[in-house]
């Protein structure tokens, strides 16, 4: 049985932190569950590196969830219209700002980009 890890995003999920966040989704091993709780920015580059990251799993044959969506990501998603395609239920988590680290196998990552 593989070890289930997961990562907790925290800040922005743009542009200026995809090619930050890119290695750390697409690792080895990679997390298979992604919590999106701790996303304040949310823009089509961050979309994008999700599907890659979606992507690849299936092409690995591994599980990958997003859970815990933020509002900005739920927003993003409705616009688009590509919750499906995730294939996990938009849920927003009631603590979205408590502290990560409950498991002690998660990975955080934090960050924002500064002007």
């Amino acid at each position: 049985m593989k070890k289930k890890s997961a990562l907790r995003i925290e800040g922005e999920l743009t542009i200026f932190r995809a090619m930050e966040l890119k290695p750390i989704l697409l690792d080895h091993p990679a997390p298979t569950e992604v919590d999106l709780s701790g996303v304040t920015e949310f823009d089509s580059a961050g979309v994008q590196l999700l599907l890659l990251a979606k992507k690849t799993a299936m092409a690995e044959q591994r599980e990958f969830r997003l859970v815990r969506h933020s509002q900005p990501v739920i927003e993003v998603f409705e616009l688009l219209n590509i919750a499906g395609h995730f294939g996990d239920p938009l849920v927003m988590d009631s603590r979205a700002g408590a502290s990560a680290g409950q498991r002690s196998n998660s990975k955080t990552a934090r960050g924002s980009h500064e002007s």
